[in-house]
């Protein structure tokens, strides 16, 4: 039976830049497409839709919402609790929705928070080091070169451009002041790992499925070597960058980034899907760069690559993701 299922969002076009935002402060928000993509999806099955928009539109019609579930993508605005604003609010009125709670939002938008999670369960993720400028970088730095440095808590490549892979002290000043001035947070120094990258998606709660893996292709080439995500390859030079689905990988090592994804996602207490990247080095070990319990459900994106390769469709997928909601809820 249809269910009438509220999506919650925040927009790319609802974002007001503020003086001293850097150019991709709203580069996680979503374009319009997306909500009418898993509108569409939901449609599709006999749900009704009803567009609830981002946490300030929701608080405004909170008791009154007239609908069954929520389908939370809200990446919410500012700070790294932002994520967690939508599910704080739906779980404080008792309002079921689809996806992870505000505790697991919270603490994998933190990467330095999540990787500490990953190494306490034995999961293999790159070296790191946490830093700010006031720091004595020289002597934190016991990886060696090269690093990429990052953001402490963002997604979708923000803060990532050509110049965040360091070789040198210098560089590598220069790029955790850029992180500390322009996003400011501290920076997330990691050991750069040179070869192929990958992703995982992962579906499910009690026993979880980790999906077939979806491989990152640049400039035409799955060996990336010294190339990595950044903001510019996902916005201007979105052609350089494609996913191949099967990835181009052996059957053993696709098995075991499998196994480690569902490690992942049962780690941080993922629910209904989540995504898990990895860098793989030149010797095929594979290491976890993050989780997105929150990922992007863009057709054009991972969650409409893989689908063929298993019979079904982005529709499919999307409503695959509701009822495992309804049915952790009880109410299919």
């Amino acid at each position: 039976m249809g269910k009438i299922v509220g999506i919650t969002y925040d927009l790319k076009e609802d974002w007001k830049f503020k003086e001293g935002d850097p150019k991709d402060a709203n580069a996680e928000l979503d374009q319009p497409k997306t909500i009418d993509a898993i509108e569409k999806a939901l449609i599709s099955s006999g749900h009704k839709v009803k567009r609830l928009g981002n946490a300030f539109n929701l608080l405004k019609q909170i008791n009154d919402l007239g609908v069954d579930i929520v389908f939370n993508i809200a990446e919410g605005h500012r700070g790294r609790n932002r994520e967690s604003q939508v599910p704080n609010i739906l779980e404080m009125y008792d309002i079921p929705f689809v996806g992870a709670d505000a505790l697991t939002l919270g603490l994998t938008l933190d990467k330095i928070v999540a990787k500490k999670m990953f190494i306490s369960e034995g999961i293999p993720t790159p070296k790191f080091f946490a830093a700010t400028g006031k720091e004595d970088l020289k002597k934190l730095n016991t990886i060696g070169y090269p690093l990429i440095v990052k953001t402490k808590h963002e997604g979708s490549s923000k803060g990532i451009d050509k110049n965040a892979r360091v070789e040198s002290l210098e560089a590598l000043k220069a790029r955790v002041k850029y992180i500390n001035e322009n996003y400011h947070q501290v920076a997330l120094v990691e050991e750069f790992i040179r070869g192929t990258e990958v992703t995982v998606p992962v579906m499910g709660n009690d026993n979880p499925e980790a999906m077939p893996v979806v491989q990152v292709c640049m400039d035409n080439s799955v060996e990336l070597g010294d190339k990595f995500y950044s903001f510019e390859r996902l916005s201007v030079q979105a052609a350089t960058l494609t996913y191949v689905c099967p990835a181009k990988i052996s059957k053993k090592l696709e098995k075991q980034l499998q196994e480690i994804a569902l490690r992942v996602y049962n780690c941080v207490g993922c629910r209904d899907f989540g995504r898990v990247d990895f860098r793989i080095d030149e010797k095929n070990n594979p290491y976890v760069l993050e989780i997105n319990p929150l990922p992007c459900l863009i057709p054009e994106d991972t969650f409409g690559i893989f689908p063929p390769t298993i019979g079904l469709t982005y529709n499919d997928i999307v409503n695959k993701i509701l009822d495992n909601a309804l049915k952790r809820y009880n109410i299919l």
